[in-house]
């Protein structure tokens, strides 16, 4: 930009133009967990690593860290599963920003242990998408949806573990 002075000269002034605001990717994981070694199980579990994989690699605004899975375990109580924690210290370390997960029944079957793990990653600026339920912590202000899906997955995992039970004693009475 050129402007004059009494003295007929000019002077010419810089402006610096304006710095292009860095957009920093989104961390995301993905979360998979199938809770037997059949293989259909198994296949569902290599099936939903690939899905993540490929749905975080083609979102421009998001960066993979990795897919935590938790292969062959139950999801009733999270102290056997490996990767599950692992993810969550990771979230600690703000390695992650988002996790997205297939359903609440695959983060968690323990109403108690879905809510308190999702109110510390909340604490900790991290959201959760559940696919299937629809359900995204990002945008949600209540626990309300979580805490029902949470309690119906705890139920139906009861009532898998009770058949179970039952299905065995009828064969052993059957000899």
């Amino acid at each position: 930009m050129a402007t004059s002075t009494n003295n007929n000269a000019r002077e010419i002034i810089f402006i610096e133009p304006l710095k292009a605001v860095e957009t920093q990717k989104l961390k995301v994981a993905g979360y998979a967990r199938v809770s037997s070694d059949s293989a259909d199980q198994l296949n569902s579990f290599a099936t939903q690593v690939s899905y993540y994989i490929q749905l975080i690699e083609e979102n421009q605004k998001w960066e993979l860290v990795e897919v935590y899975a938790d292969e062959g375990v139950t999801g009733v109580s999270t102290e056997k599963r490996d990767d599950f924690n692992r993810m969550i210290k990771d979230c600690r370390n703000g390695k992650i920003d988002r996790i997205i997960t297939k359903s609440v029944s695959r983060f968690a079957r323990n109403t108690l242990d879905s809510i308190s793990t999702l109110r510390e990653l909340r604490s900790m600026g991290v959201t959760v998408c559940f696919e299937k339920e629809g359900i995204d912590t990002a945008t949600l202000n209540s626990e309300n949806l979580v805490t029902l899906y949470s309690l119906f997955a705890q139920q139906e995992s009861m009532s898998i573990s009770q058949n179970c039970k039952k299905g065995a004693r009828m064969r052993m009475a059957e000899g």
